[in-house]
């Protein structure tokens, strides 16, 4: 997939699950159905009434939504009519991948008072989630620094929200794993007893499928070594220790000469990842990264 493709599609799920959230928050099942009369709290405001809001974080973290945010209040006045002067104004004042201190001022709106609030839990809630998946993708690869090895992000992604996700990790410095089931092969435990063994999977993966990269995971030192003579392109050693770790990063350069690529998987944590990097692996992955969302404390304040 070149870069402008990666981009198109991740432009087109930025406007679906916006879409998907604003019609949750509102009560209707097609954007075509959002007024500015749904969020009863903001009716209470004269429909006229024009406001002007500062956005701060009250956390130390790693920036990451700022296309969502700007489609949430595009989405809300395309669909109150707002255009021109009336259309909210967004000022940006950090970029997505930016560390920010605590209590740093994000970004400026001003607008329509209805629409500023109907926005505001929605466009947070994108803000807040993928900051944290940055964030804690960052403090991950610092980790890292000083070595060779990646740090990949996984599939446990919180549902819908995969693409957000993996753009969040990469925001972090973090490297994207495979997106789905249909991009690259991991060969599991349950696919490796439903094919009849490792060298099985494998050489039926390069049959089907010549030019997608095939990865294996593997359990023991002799399951690696059924892969390594299988010529698996990745290994993913499942909850090595560090002594197996090691032994299989030996017998890997021996038998592969560089040519299969080694991921440690299982349990990782921000106090493990750098024993398992200095044993000399090409990869770490981690389902962390996005399964376990700490989100980033924001707030919205008028002026």
């Amino acid at each position: 997939m070149t870069s402008s493709q990666h981009s198109s599609e991740l432009q087109h799920d930025i406007e679906q699950t916006v879409a998907w959230a604003l019609c949750e928050d509102l009560g209707v099942t097609q954007p075509t159905e959002i007024t500015n009369t749904l969020d009863i709290t903001a009716e209470l405001i004269p429909a006229d009434n024009q406001a002007v809001a500062n956005i701060i974080c009250r956390d130390e973290c790693v920036i990451c939504g700022v296309e969502w945010v700007n489609q949430v209040f595009l989405q809300l006045d395309n669909a109150f009519g707002f255009t021109g002067e009336q259309a909210t104004k967004i000022t940006w004042f950090v970029t997505d991948g930016q560390a920010v201190k605590a209590n740093t001022t994000l970004f400026e709106l001003s607008g329509n008072a209805r629409a500023l609030l109907t926005g505001e839990r929605t466009a947070l809630n994108f803000l807040q989630s993928l900051s944290g998946t940055a964030t804690t993708t960052c403090k991950y690869v610092e980790c890292l620094s000083g070595t060779n090895t990646k740090l990949l992000d996984t599939r446990k992604t919180i549902p819908g929200l995969r693409s957000a996700q993996k753009y969040a990790v990469k925001c972090g410095g973090g490297v994207n794993h495979r997106i789905g089931l249909f991009d690259a092969f991991l060969i599991k435990e349950n696919h490796i007893a439903a094919c009849g063994g490792i060298a099985k999977a494998i050489s039926t993966a390069k049959s089907n499928h010549p030019s997608i990269t095939v990865e294996v995971e593997v359990e023991s030192i002799e399951e690696l070594t059924q892969a390594l003579n299988a010529q698996a392109d990745i290994i993913m050693l499942d909850n090595f220790t560090p002594e197996m770790i090691e032994q299989a990063v030996k017998l890997t350069a021996d038998i592969s000469q560089g040519k299969t690529k080694l991921e440690v998987s299982g349990n990782m944590t921000i106090e493990t990842l750098t024993t398992y990097a200095k044993a000399g692996v090409d990869f770490i992955s981690s389902g962390a990264l996005t399964k376990h969302v700490n989100a980033v404390d924001l707030s919205m304040r008028f002026v």
